[in-house]
């Protein structure tokens, strides 16, 4: 049996499967959610602490409930010196540290993909692809 595809999910692919505002980009994120069983799904406490940070209830419940089909990872010390060195590498801005630890956990919980429909911070970041790559290591350095 092939082993599934690790796909980390960040918090804009949960927030958009509800957000009615962009109709499009909200079928396609239910059309992906729909697909996730032929992968395993990853998100982050990080992830969790920023869906139960969402102010309506109602919508912070049916998030929350997205997640139970997720693995969970965890941030460690090892996450959050990867992040701090994404950062001091330029690779991501230090205004969004968050993007950074989401790729830090995404690399360290050995993610294959990381997925995010936050195109203009994190999916810019993946422009330092091969930065990132190269700090899969334990060294941080590039």
């Amino acid at each position: 049996m092939t082993r599934k595809l690790r796909l980390y999910l960040d918090t804009s692919v949960f927030s958009a499967y509800y957000d009615e505002r962009t109709p499009e980009r909200q079928r396609l994120t239910q059309q992906f959610w729909n697909s996730l069983k032929e992968y395993e799904a990853l998100c982050s406490q990080l992830v969790l602490d920023e869906l139960g940070r969402v102010g309506d209830p109602v919508l912070r419940e049916k998030l929350r409930e997205l997640a139970h089909g997720c693995q969970v990872l965890a941030i460690g010390e090892a996450e959050q010196e990867l992040a701090r060195a994404y950062v001091a590498a330029g690779v991501v801005s230090a205004r969004y540290i968050a993007d950074a630890l989401h790729i830090a956990v995404a690399v360290l919980g050995g993610a294959d993909i990381l997925v995010s429909w936050n195109f203009r911070h994190l999916v810019r970041a993946v422009r330092g692809f091969w930065s990132i790559m190269s700090m899969r290591s334990r060294d941080y350095r590039l």
